[in-house]
């Protein structure tokens, strides 16, 4: 007998229309109300028994205890799924296993619409939805999969979460001032630190070619998205235009995101993606590594002492761990996927350091910089360097720099600092010089003395040169002027691009520096076997 049923309206999730390939999946009834075991009819043949079981096994769920008949005579309903039951289901945004987003959104049981979800969604338990219920989606809570076995250690995790991102708001309001007393650093220095100290606690400890601990995947992730949803509020107003229904062309001002985040935000957040995705690969590799001393003629795994050029070539960085390979190297698909990784990095590398250069460019000098330059660009430089920028009439930039035959990056950080502070210095003075009467300067144009002016030249090969000392030591640390700018920016929107690109840099330096040390330990091996 068919089964019969009371008109009522019913929502229908059509999970093809949300680009899956499970079937779709009537969900009778949410709103009635009424007691499934009450409802008339039953389902009396075994086939109506069997579809209404595939119907629900199909998309992979055990049906409402209210839906089965409790004289386990027959099964009511198609589907009884109530969002009042105990096991009812709700609808999470992703249906990734680490999420993007640290709060989960509230779920409205009101709120379920007759027409299908054109989103991904995926059913999750409705139990743990008051807890998440205050929650804001927009800092993305990670979100959890309770069950009946942990759901008590889910809301606990979600407590804690919970106090984590209490802990980050108090912080913002208070700049890091934990007196309250108003002395704490603005809201942009706080964000910057915070992802700058984030980097730390997750990336700190990892200094080998493996992959990242889930947890600390996940803690990435959502902190990190947490921190980078402030620029979804961070909007200029431009003009649109807007067609009426006459056709009549109207302009309004409309927000979007501010051109700078707009464009290198999204590009921050791949090389982000792409990086993780490097480590990722290393899982099963034919390297591994050893500790620093660890490694003894006994052992079995270092072949005698096989690394001696390695732990040579690492003294001035004893922290790192040794990797070793065996005795007949890597193999060339291996060495050809390290070969790979190394490259993709480096170009991570370079675009996430035009990125923090330009970023860095867009900042205001602060006064205090400017108020503290040297009043004689040839006193910060020195005599040797001022003689040579001054006197050479082809200047090379790159033989000045073989010449001072520079041994360290603390050398090199010197020079750039001194160099950029002399460059702002003739700067100045160039400015200054130009303020003239009407008269003079409609000399100085006829005669474009401008460019034949000292202090013009000397800023101009001051600039040139640090650009050189620069590219040839790309892992150069951030000048006095770039900290500086860090310091006493106020652009929120600058701090967070700025921050982000240094810390994906960073990262990627690291990423090339260990696989040039695995190719270095496997070409070592190689030689030795000849």
């Amino acid at each position: 007998m068919p089964l019969r049923r009371k008109e009522q309206p019913y929502i229908r999730f059509d999970l093809h229309q949300a680009g899956m390939t499970k079937k779709g999946v009537e969900y009778d009834e949410v709103f009635g109300g009424e007691d499934k075991g009450t409802k008339e009819g039953t389902v009396s043949s075994d086939m109506d028994n069997s579809s209404n079981f595939d119907e629900n096994s199909d998309v992979g769920y055990q049906p409402s205890p209210s839906s089965v008949d409790q004289n386990e005579h027959s099964i009511t309903e198609t589907v009884g799924f109530s969002p009042f039951s105990g096991d009812s289901f709700a609808y999470c945004r992703t249906n990734s296993e680490v999420s993007n987003s640290n709060f989960s959104e509230p779920i409205d049981d009101n709120s379920y619409a007759s027409e299908p979800s054109p989103s991904l969604w995926t059913p999750v338990k409705h139990g743990a939805s008051h807890a998440a219920a205050a929650a804001l989606s927009r800092l993305g809570m990670k979100q959890h999969r309770p069950s009946l076995d942990d759901k008590s250690d889910d809301l606990d995790l979600l407590e804690s979460e919970l106090d984590m991102m209490r802990e980050r708001f108090a912080k913002l309001l208070l700049g890091e001032d934990m007196s309250g007393g108003g002395k704490g650093v603005s809201t942009a220095v706080t964000i910057s630190n915070s992802i700058t100290n984030l980097y730390a606690t997750v990336f700190g400890q990892n200094l080998k070619l493996e992959p990242l601990k889930p947890e600390k995947k996940a803690m990435w992730k959502r902190e990190m998205n947490c921190l980078l949803s402030v620029c979804d509020y961070i909007v200029e107003f431009a003009p649109t235009a807007q067609y009426l229904e006459d056709g009549t062309i109207v302009e309004m001002m409309t927000s979007r995101s501010r051109s700078d985040i707009y464009i290198n935000l999204p590009a921050l957040k791949k090389l982000d993606t792409m990086l993780i995705e490097i480590l990722d690969s290393f899982q099963d590799t034919e390297f591994w590594y050893a500790e620093q001393g660890s490694i003894s003629g006994n052992s079995t795994r270092s072949r005698g002492g096989s690394f001696r050029k390695i732990v040579q070539r690492k003294d001035e960085k004893w922290w790192l761990p040794v990797p070793c390979v065996h005795p007949g190297g890597l193999t060339d698909k291996s060495r050809k996927h390290l070969s790979e990784k190394r490259d993709c990095a480096n170009q991570i590398h370079k675009a996430a350091m035009a990125i923090n250069s330009s970023v860095l460019a867009e900042m205001d000098i602060p006064e205090t910089y400017m108020a503290n330059l040297p009043k004689s660009g040839r006193t910060s430089l020195g005599d040797t360097i001022y003689r040579y920028m001054y006197s050479a009439d082809k200047f090379s930039p790159d033989h000045l720099l073989d010449c001072l035959k520079i041994s360290s990056e603390h050398e090199a950080l010197e020079l750039a600092d001194k160099v950029e502070s002399s460059m702002f210095t003739w700067r100045r003075k160039a400015c200054l010089s130009h303020s003239k009467t009407s008269w003079n300067k409609v000399k100085d144009l006829m005669a474009d003395n401008d460019r034949s002016d000292k202090n013009y030249i000397l800023a101009e090969r001051a600039e040139t040169l640090l650009f050189c000392l620069k590219q040839r030591y790309p892992e150069l640390s951030q000048t006095s002027l770039d900290t500086c700018k860090i310091q006493y920016n106020r652009d929120v929107g600058k701090a967070i691009l700025e921050s982000y690109s240094r810390v994906l840099e960073g990262l990627a330096f690291n990423i090339v520096a260990w696989i040039e040390d695995v190719l270095y330990a496997d070409k070592s091996m190689r030689n030795q076997n000849v």
